[in-house]
């Protein structure tokens, strides 16, 4: 569990442009002092292979891809498409050993969960997994295999880092809802039942915990979040856009929260006007400690809270994303002074 600590910031996971060093540096230089919580970027404007079905599909464990037109494959030998993909991720942790020398701390690091990798990755008839049980199943599994590697990897090369593995899930809404289309194009893939996919999100969950994750958090920020699946998971925190929320998603999250599961609250969206008086780091606080009192949560609980962009950065500049987290950190500030004050 990622200790309660009042006034945490932290990013989503993709950033735009293509300079890891640099990237990993302002990262490091604007989240790794206490009580921020730093992670290893995703830099997905490089190409296939750094964006988040390529990345999560470098840490499958034998079950090699390639990229096809209509995405990425499941195929029974390696190729090129993959070596590039594993470069770019071995690339981005070398660059992380290099930048977070002798740090010690809480780390996170993003992975594309297991539906949303069975809705995004095609099998060799080209329709998507997630239509075969079975496939699906061994995603959960190899996926679960990979994410625990991938912990043991970046505890190896930070030796001082507490290790939180987020796992990404915008495609969850759509394979809970049966809103996948077939490889037709004519029809709907039929929905997978809630808890199936509690399941397969369990698994990957306790692997990263098993491999010596600190903590865990479940990321959407699609619409129709569905808080309801979410919270019956063993995820230590829920990373939700909160402007998607109605009374209804706050009155479940609440719940979740008087019984300890942790909020990462996505307060404001990539390109965002920061001049705006909404989003003022006295506004963007505003966002979360309203609605929280307005439901009933206690102050106490509040040190929990992380203010987080609503989703990745990657469709703004470098700038622009350094510019929003460095706001977000003065409104995670804000957020723990009204805490404290109540």
């Amino acid at each position: 569990m990622l200790d309660a600590v009042p006034g945490r910031a932290t990013g989503i996971g993709s950033w735009p442009g293509g300079d890891v060093l640099d990237t990993m540096r302002t990262t490091f230089g604007e989240l790794g002092e206490p009580p921020h919580l730093p992670y290893l970027p995703e830099l997905p404007g490089r190409g296939p292979g750094s964006e988040i079905i390529g990345r999560g599909a470098v840490l499958l464990v034998d079950m090699p891809v390639d990229l096809q037109p209509s995405g990425w494959r499941l195929v029974d030998h390696p190729g090129r498409d993959l070596s590039r993909a594993q470069g770019y991720l071995r690339e981005d942790l070398d660059v992380l050993a290099e930048v977070a020398d002798g740090y010690v701390g809480p780390l996170k690091v993003q992975v594309a969960g297991p539906w949303t990798l069975a809705a995004s990755l095609h099998l060799q008839r080209l329709e998507r997994a997630v239509v075969d049980p079975g496939a699906a199943r061994d995603i959960t599994a190899s996926l679960a295999e990979g994410v625990a590697r991938h912990v043991a990897e970046v505890r190896r090369l930070v030796p001082g880092a507490d290790v939180v593995v987020q796992v990404d899930e915008p495609s969850l809404p759509a394979v809970l809802l049966g809103r996948l289309p077939t490889a037709s194009g004519f029809g709907r893939l039929r929905a997978v039942e809630e808890s199936t996919a509690v399941e397969a999100l369990d698994v990957v969950l306790a692997a990263a915990v098993g491999a010596g994750a600190t903590a865990t958090a479940l990321h959407c920020c699609a619409d129709d979040v569905p808080l309801a699946v979410l919270v019956r998971t063993a995820a230590d925190a829920l990373a939700i856009d909160l402007p998607r929320l109605g009374l209804a998603g706050w009155e479940v999250l609440g719940e979740a929260v008087d019984h300890g599961t942790a909020l990462w609250a996505g307060v404001v969206g990539a390109g965002a006007d920061l001049t705006a008086p909404a989003s003022s780091a006295g506004a963007l606080a505003d966002v979360v400690w309203t609605r929280w009192r307005r439901i009933g949560l206690g102050a106490e609980h509040a040190a929990s809270v992380v203010l987080t962009p609503a989703c990745g950065l990657a469709g703004t500049t470098p700038a622009a994303a350094r510019a929003t987290i460095a706001r977000l950190r003065d409104a995670a500030a804000a957020l723990a002074e009204r805490a404290a004050a109540d």
